[in-house]
Order: C-alpha cells, then sequence, then structure tokens
C-alpha cells in the first residue's frame, strides 16, 4: 500500500526523508498554540475526598513545547493568554520559564471577580480498579481566557518571519471556541505559505465538544478543517472516528496494543487526506499503574512499530504528550523512521513514570530506554 504520496516540491531551504522542509538558521525551532492550564492533582486520593492538592501547570499544546525544551533542549515558544493582575499568572509563568519555553502573549485583564481565568482540570491518579477521572472548568461561560483568543491577536508574519521549525496545536484548543478554531486556522495557513511544518494531535474530548460547541458534527466539520493544512498528524483509531469522521475495515486484534486497527484505518485517512506525511500513535493497555506500552507509525509509504514494555505507571496523564515531543525530536533531527518512533515510545513512557504533565526525565534516560540498558543504579 502506498501509505504516503510525496509532497508538492518547494523553493525554501530543502526536504529532508519525511518530505518536510528544512530550514538552515532559525530563532525557534517550535511554536506551539494553546492554553495554559492549572490542574489541581489529588495524587491516589480520590479528587472528591482530596483534603490536599498539588498545582501542575500544563495545557495540550504546551506540553509538547515544554517536553521538546527541558528534556531534548530545543529552542521553542508558546503563544497564549497573559492575564495581568491575575496571581495565577506567576504561578503559570514560574512553570514556562523553569521548562524554558519562551511565551508569546495577548494580554488580557482580570477584573479581580469574575476573571479571566487560567483552565482548571480537577483529577486524581486513580488506583487499580479505580481508573482517574478527569474534570474541566474550560471555555467562554467559564471565562477562560484561551477561549477568546482570536485572529489577528499575533503577528504570525512577524513571528513566523524570524523563523520557525514547526508550529503545533491540537483539536483541544479548537474545541473552546468559534474564535479558537479559525486563529489555529490563520497560524497553519501562514505557516503554510512560509513552507513551515504543522504538527496537530486530534486530543478529541467528547464532553468539550458537546458542551462548548454542539457535538461530534461540528468536531468532524472543524478537524477536518485543519487536518487539510497539517503535515504531521498524532491521533489513535477513536480520534481518527471521531474528529474526523474515518473509518478503516474491521480488524480483529491479536492484543489490546495491536496497532492493527491504527494501521486499518491509515489508508482510508490518507486518501482523504495525501497533504498528510506522517501520522502516529501512542498505543497504551487497560490498566491504572501497570499497562502494556507502544506505539505506531505511518510514515515514507511504511509502517512502523514501536516494542511492546510493561510500564508501571506513576501518572499516565501527559503520556501521550510525551510521545508526541519524542516523535517531533526525532523528525527535526532527521532521525530515520524508525529511530524516531523509538523515542517517541521511550520518552512517552518515561513522562508515565513520573507526577504531573510534562517531563522530569533527561535525554540521556530516554536514549538509555531506547536502548534497553539495565535498570540498576546508575553510580
Amino acid at each position: 500500500m502506498n501509505v504516503l504520496s510525496p509532497s508538492g516540491t518547494g523553493s525554501l531551504a530543502c526536504k529532508d526523508q519525511f518530505g518536510l522542509t528544512v530550514f538552515p538558521r532559525v530563532k525557534r525551532d517550535v511554536l506551539s498554540l494553546g492554553g495554559m492550564t492549572i490542574r489541581e492533582n489529588s495524587g491516589t486520593i480520590p479528587y472528591r475526598r482530596a483534603r490536599f492538592i498539588t498545582l501542575d501547570i500544563s495545557g495540550a499544546e504546551y506540553n509538547l513545547a515544554a517536553n521538546l525544551s527541558d528534556c531534548f533542549g530545543l529552542r521553542t515558544a508558546h503563544a497564549c493568554p497573559f492575564i495581568k493582575d491575575n496571581p495565577e499568572t506567576d504561578i503559570v509563568q514560574f512553570a514556562m520559564r523553569s521548562m524554558g519555553v519562551e511565551g508569546i502573549f495577548h494580554d488580557f485583564q482580570y477584573d479581580g471577580v469574575t476573571g479571566p481565568f487560567y483552565a482548571r482540570t480537577m483529577s486524581d491518579e486513580g488506583w487499580p480498579g479505580r481508573p482517574p477521572r478527569v474534570q474541566y472548568r474550560r471555555g467562554a461561560k467559564a471565562n477562560e481566557a484561551a477561549a477568546f483568543l482570536k485572529p489577528g491577536d499575533f503577528d504570525w508574519d512577524t513571528i513566523l518571519s524570524e523563523g520557525v521549525r514547526l508550529v503545533h496545536s491540537s483539536g483541544l484548543f479548537a474545541s473552546l471556541s468559534e474564535s479558537t478554531t479559525t486563529l489555529v486556522l490563520e497560524l497553519f495557513r501562514a505557516a503554510k505559505k512560509r513552507g513551515i511544518t504543522t504538527s496537530l494531535d486530534l486530543n478529541y474530548r467528547e464532553l468539550l465538544w458537546k458542551v462548548l460547541r454542539g457535538g461530534q458534527s461540528v468536531a468532524i466539520d472543524v478537524c477536518r478543517q485543519i487536518v487539510a493544512l497539517t503535515d504531521i498528524l498524532l491521533g489513535n483509531e477513536s480520534d481518527f472516528q471521531n474528529a474526523l469522521g474515518i473509518h478503516g475495515p474491521t480488524v480483529e486484534r491479536a492484543s489490546d496494543v495491536d496497532p492493527a486497527a491504527f494501521e486499518g484505518i491509515i489508508e482510508a485517512l490518507l486518501r482523504d487526506f495525501p497533504n498528510v506525511k506522517v501520522v502516529a500513535t501512542s498505543i497504551r493497555g487497560e490498566g491504572v499503574h501497570y499497562q502494556k506500552w507502544s506505539g505506531a507509525m505511518a510514515a515514507c509509504g511504511k509502517f512502523y512499530r514501536a516494542p511492546v514494555y510493561d510500564l508501571e505507571v506513576y501518572d499516565r496523564i501527559g503520556g501521550g504528550d510525551g510521545f508526541a515531543a519524542g516523535l517531533i525530536y526525532g523528525i527535526l533531527m532527521d532521525m530515520d523512521p524508525q529511530a524516531a518512533l523509538h523515542y517517541a515510545w521511550a520518552h512517552g513512557a518515561l513522562v508515565a513514570t513520573t507526577p504531573g504533565d510534562t517531563t522530569m526525565v533527561s535525554l540521556e534516560q530516554v536514549v538509555n530506554f531506547v536502548r534497553g540498558q539495565s535498570q540498576r543504579v546508575s553510580r
């Protein structure tokens, strides 16, 4: 099967083995666009009985930039709201600085009472037999600043002219409002004009699309518009079905980490979106603290599979974003497709062994995981 068709030739820089444009000198490796989320995490205690919580700073789009900066040493920036005179802003800014992420901001003014605010999620880490549960406080009705971002809030011509290798956003950010949808489209169109690689994580969240935008039919219309401008697509077979309305052949799985269903739907996806050059997904089995962990990718006309690893999980939230960061790093470093997938698989697994949504591991640990080195104490 011809999995991926070659893209049209461009006049900027040169093309790598994935058919993506390579720029020799840039100010930023990756620019992400999205909101910022304050995650109230009660750990293994059910949130409904929590007496103490930790605050983790995250965001479906920000996590990629943070992971690529802190673990992989790339130059990253995140376009997001800045809420003046809101004490939450100091918490968010400290996290961004500590992860080495440059902020590109659109300002909002906090009124002292009603907002606007950063997004909130309330979650615990679950326990065997009791899976994690995430609850949202998002969207315009919750006075989330990110939901009010709109086209024209960022000067993409100036930002992109300074040099960017890849821009990234997600279907979750697009779900927040009509204006966030059009903002993602504005960025991706500006990037495509300059030959800049675009990356999208579908991140389909049924509840957000239902409550904030009217349901799945809107999600399919929105996500198909964005994917038509996307080079690197992240999502599993459920995302492809729910966010894109694409259904592949019925495939019987040998196990819950068998990538057969993912591979079965790729041909249908790429018929609809021949512009997509790389499609990848993390694959995890059922289980809260013990999971089978793997991944799969279609690129350069072939399918690639990651090993299956018996993973002991500390906090499963953020593992998918960790996978995405490892993959983007491998692609930007011009690794061969199998190696890029291995870095995605390794980093995603390691993120799940630490608390919070963003990485706490080093590039050395990722490399050692890829190489299958001993788990003995390093002295």
